[in-house]
């Protein structure tokens, strides 16, 4: 489905997000758990890309089989980063071929074995310029591609400038981007104050707020690399430093992100991205923490 038909449809959405492992065997394993999470009725799901060549397949095989395979809505994310012109294009016009309608525009990083790659030689270096060449490819059924764009609740790590971040994130959005999807944060008066800034800057599409449970130490510090600029709280620190185990550590995070969603729902937020990390236990026993068995339950609440 488009994502215009989903934001249509649905007054709150509720996705999952995956990223492509890098053996078959895994990749069986996460379609399983792809799979086991259709009973809670996601809005829609995404995949992750990385700039190398194996990554990049592998996102769309399982973007494909997520399409072809279930009954869920994929989104495909896409980099800028480490594509000429004619790469970009083979890759949208085989993602409309497959049926894939969706994408998440995203600048990107080149990955960590090419430190030295030259920037210069790719098509495009913002994700604004992304979006704006999305906007002339046909897509799936002539259509168009739904376009996701990222954005910073506590600002992104690279623009120290909070006022040009919020005019670069316009940009994005004012070169047709159908919504926006938030970096992981931990505290929600953060995502409300970026919620009303750019209200204020006169970005009206769809907000989706991204949540990240806490399962295990070594998950937060990994976490903490991925998602550079995060605030951790250290109300959240003390409560996952006396925890005696990573089973502790994850009733901590799912409890945290338990209370996150239900506020956010509170406070009318237009969307929950869940970041997964392929897997389905954290996001399921949040579901039951609050009291449902599906996002249709949560949507009509």
């Amino acid at each position: 489905m488009h994502i215009q038909d989903i934001f249509a449809q649905h007054r709150t959405t509720f996705s999952f997000e995956f990223f492509p492992p890098k053996t078959d065997e895994a990749s069986e394993d996460l379609f399983r758990t792809i799979a086991a999470l259709q009973s809670l009725q996601p809005s829609f799901v995404s995949v992750t890309y990385g700039a190398g060549g194996s990554t990049r397949d592998r996102t769309h095989d399982l973007v494909v089989r997520i399409e072809r395979d279930t009954n869920l809505t994929a989104v495909s994310h896409l980099t800028c980063v480490c594509h000429s012109l004619p790469e970009m294009t083979a890759i949208l016009d085989r993602y409309a071929a497959s049926g894939i309608e969706n994408v998440l525009a995203l600048s990107g990083d080149p990955p960590k074995n090419l430190a030295n790659y030259d920037r210069a030689k790719d098509a495009f270096h913002y994700a604004e310029e992304l979006v704006k060449f999305l906007r002339t490819r046909p897509g799936a059924n002539g259509r168009g591609f739904g376009i996701g764009v990222a954005g910073f609740p506590e600002g992104h790590p690279g623009c120290p400038n909070r006022l040009q971040e919020l005019d670069n994130l316009k940009r994005k959005v004012d070169a047709g981007a159908d919504y926006i999807c938030t970096q992981l944060f931990f505290e929600n008066r953060d995502f409300y104050d970026f919620r009303e800034r750019c209200d204020l800057a006169g970005i009206k599409v769809p907000i989706v707020a991204g949540i990240m449970p806490i399962t295990s130490k070594s998950g937060m510090i990994r976490m903490a690399e991925l998602a550079a600029g995060a605030h951790f709280p250290a109300k959240l620190i003390r409560a996952v430093g006396r925890c005696a185990d990573d089973d502790a550590v994850a009733r901590v995070g799912i409890s945290w992100a338990t209370e996150q969603c239900a506020d956010l729902l509170h406070n009318n937020v237009r969307g929950i991205h869940f970041y997964t990390l392929n897997k389905s236990d954290a996001t399921r026993q949040i579901y039951q923490n609050l009291g449902v068995e599906s996002s249709a339950a949560l949507r009509a609440g």
